[in-house]
């Protein structure tokens, strides 16, 4: 069964700066050719392709939940459009079998042991107060079906926010399945920037993907002036 990577890129609501770029996915991308040799098809979901790379598959970007705000705030990134990659049907446009990246994970090493796993769901290991991240997870299409069939924009933000599960897509994601799905960590060679590898002045030697969530980005010319191992891998 080929695999398929898929990003996603949309356009921010009014009043939230986009860090995301046409730029992003095609570094991505071509961090995917690099430490992926298996074959395997890139999408973007997104709103806009303008500036992406021939190589790009691009899936037009779904209403699902468009409008639907984080609890966390209007400033705070509302992700609820992910949920449908959940969905059952979501087969006949990825594929049968996925993994899922957010556009700020910087890959340093084989991404073989990682996406080649056989459980029908694995996801990041939470950095926080989550169970888990949604920065990566791979999936059999619709093997978690319940995380898009039992949403409701109405409740479901709010009870997760209720449950301390932060986020908007990954705090659902965490109270819906609760503990026990099988997760990446550091042990995996993933890890986190702003929790794990900030302060140090090389990688660890099992890096693989190090995930930059929050406002640490691996485009910011700061970091990319304070970390030789981020000017070698994010271009």
């Amino acid at each position: 069964m080929s695999l398929s990577v898929v990003c996603w890129k949309w356009s921010p609501p009014e009043g939230y700066r986009s860090y995301f770029t046409a730029q992003a996915v095609n570094v991505l991308r071509r961090m995917v050719l690099k430490r992926y040799r298996r074959p395997h098809r890139f999408i973007c979901v997104t709103d806009d392709p303008t500036g992406l790379d021939a190589g790009v598959e691009v899936v037009p970007l779904w209403d699902d939940f468009s409008d639907l705000k984080s609890p966390h705030g209007l400033r705070k990134p509302s992700c609820y459009r992910r949920l449908k990659a959940f969905s059952p049907e979501i087969a006949r446009v990825f594929g049968d079998r996925f993994v899922s990246l957010d556009l700020d994970v910087v890959l340093t090493g084989d991404m073989a042991p990682l996406w080649d796993r056989h459980e029908d769901f694995v996801i990041y290991r939470g950095t926080s107060r989550n169970l888990y991240n949604g920065s990566m997870f791979l999936m059999t299409a619709g093997a978690r079906s319940q995380v898009w069939s039992t949403f409701d924009p109405h409740t479901s933000p709010q009870q997760a926010k209720a449950a301390g599960c932060f986020g908007s897509d990954q705090g659902w994601i965490g109270l819906c399945l609760g503990a026990g799905e099988a997760t990446w960590s550091e042990q995996d060679g993933v890890y986190s920037y702003r929790n794990q590898v900030r302060t140090l002045r090389t990688l660890p030697t099992n890096t693989r993907l190090v995930v930059m969530h929050g406002q640490c980005k691996p485009w910011d010319s700061a970091l990319l002036n304070r970390h030789e191992w981020l000017r070698t891998h994010w271009r």
